[in-house]
């Protein structure tokens, strides 16, 4: 390619370019001109980081965060811990309402108040949420101790809440449902949907869960907004509670779409359980890869029936038909 050609090349590049950011500015400048700033992700992640500090204290604390604490008395390090537990509640305080009052422009019922009653309502929500810790941090630790009791390859407390995915996940869903009770737009979802990129693990903010929840594995286990979870329910990887159907679309807002699941259920791993009329009883069991589209009674066991395998050698295939009476559960 000779000098003329290359420079004629860059020029239609350069003149394309021009077009295309032409018709991209012109089409969004309206809309960007009306559109409320939005929350900033990267600060509502620090504050989970900054939660998870005080939801599980000590745990992730550095060796170096505070010399003279190491090094002093014991009541210097409770004192000098204390501190940093109330400059980090501090922080998260005053970014959260610049967050919530970023997010609050997207209310509808906020859209024409004027920007001092957005950051005092803001402050209010705020606060609201501050005072909820302690009943999250109370909510976790039952989780900590159902992982411990259900699960026997977990070697202690500490490991679990460090490496398990299900806990991670567990905990910023319970922060983002406490949000989400206080209407917070946008700032629980982005939270929920931070946890799903990071563990796999998809719990819409609206779903109520109750105490002692352990997700064995966890990955792939979705949680629809309208679910509601008893106490001591344990769920295996790639469970799903859903909807039958979404195909209404917004005209479905707000109804229940997603199973109620009562105490003592377990969950095994690939089963869909569908419907908003869906209620499982309690102390239920549900096999692996069982598609639940209507209300189980209590005590129950669900399987799939009549599992068949099939085996090959030398091209030869034998076909083994497993005893109706036996129950299937697919465990890891």
């Amino acid at each position: 390619m000779n000098q003329n050609t290359r420079g004629s090349s860059e020029t239609q590049i350069m003149a394309e370019i021009e077009r295309v950011t032409g018709i991209i500015v012109d089409s969004a400048e309206d809309k960007l001109r009306e559109m409320p700033k939005q929350p900033v992700k990267s600060v509502i992640v620090a504050m989970i980081g900054q939660l998870q500090h005080i939801l599980f204290p000590g745990v992730f604390e550095s060796a170096n965060v505070n010399k003279h604490g190491l090094r002093g008395s014991l009541e210097i390090q409770s004192l000098s811990y204390k501190n940093r537990i109330s400059v980090m509640l501090e922080e998260i305080y005053s970014d959260l309402c610049v967050q919530i009052s970023l997010a609050l422009r997207y209310d509808l019922r906020y859209k024409d108040i004027g920007q001092n009653e957005i950051e005092e309502e803001a402050a209010k929500i705020t606060h609201q949420f501050i005072s909820k810790i302690p009943e999250i941090k109370e909510k976790l630790d039952t989780d900590i101790e159902a992982a411990y009791n259900g699960d026997p390859a977990a070697y202690s407390k500490a490991e679990i809440i460090v490496s398990y995915p299900g806990i991670y996940a567990g905990m910023v869903h319970r922060i983002a449902h406490e949000l989400y009770l206080l209407s917070v737009p946008l700032i629980p979802r982005i939270m929920s949907e931070y946890a799903h990129n990071v563990t796999g693990i998809d719990i819409h903010p609206g779903a109520v869960i109750g105490k002692y929840f352990f997700m064995d594995h966890g990955t792939g286990i979705v949680i629809g907004e309208t679910t509601v979870i008893g106490n001591n329910v344990k769920l295996y990887q790639g469970v799903t509670l859903g909807a039958l159907s979404t195909k209404g679309g917004q005209s479905i807002k707000g109804v229940k779409r997603h199973p109620t699941i009562h105490d003592n259920v377990t969950v095994y791993s690939g089963a869909s359980i569908l419907g908003g009329d869906t209620i499982i009883g309690e102390g239920v069991v549900i096999g692996g890869n069982a598609f639940v589209v209507r209300s189980i009674p209590e005590k129950t066991r669900v399987s799939v029936k009549n599992p068949e395998l099939q085996y090959k050698n030398n091209n030869i295939s034998t076909h083994i038909e497993l005893d109706q009476k036996e129950f299937w559960y697919y465990e890891i």
